[in-house]
């Protein structure tokens, strides 16, 4: 069992940065690949970033590529989301999850334990 619970959302301003954190119980973290996602307003819920289970791969959608950065430390048992250079467009419910030890997860239904969720509103 792992719980996650986000942190960092708020409100930036195009252009603007802001910093995602998820903290994550339980001392299997490491054994866990991670991923982001969001969700906006009448839409569903979107694939932003995952990293490996060692933090060695990471994959990103096109929509954030270059402009966000996963990143984790399994020490912390944290996993991270920089993102720089905010568009509008990026305004969503942002949620952080944990899935299965192999590989790179890009879908839904690959992630076990999810977190409840951080606001990220871009606006000027």
């Amino acid at each position: 069992q792992v719980q996650l619970v986000e942190s960092g959302g708020g409100l930036a301003q195009p252009g603007g940065s802001l910093r995602l954190s998820c903290a994550a119980s339980g001392r299997t973290f490491s054994r866990y690949v991670m991923g982001w996602f969001r969700q906006a307003p009448g839409k569903e819920r979107e694939f932003v970033s995952t990293i490996s289970s060692s933090g060695g791969l990471t994959y990103y959608a096109d929509s954030v590529k270059g402009r966000f950065t996963i990143s984790r430390d399994n020490a912390k048992n944290t996993v991270s989301l920089q993102m720089n250079n905010l568009k509008p467009e990026d305004t969503a419910v942002y949620y952080c999850a944990a899935g299965g030890p192999l590989g790179l997860h890009l879908t839904i239904n690959n992630y076990d334990y999810w977190g409840q969720g951080t606001q990220v509103t871009v606006s000027s």
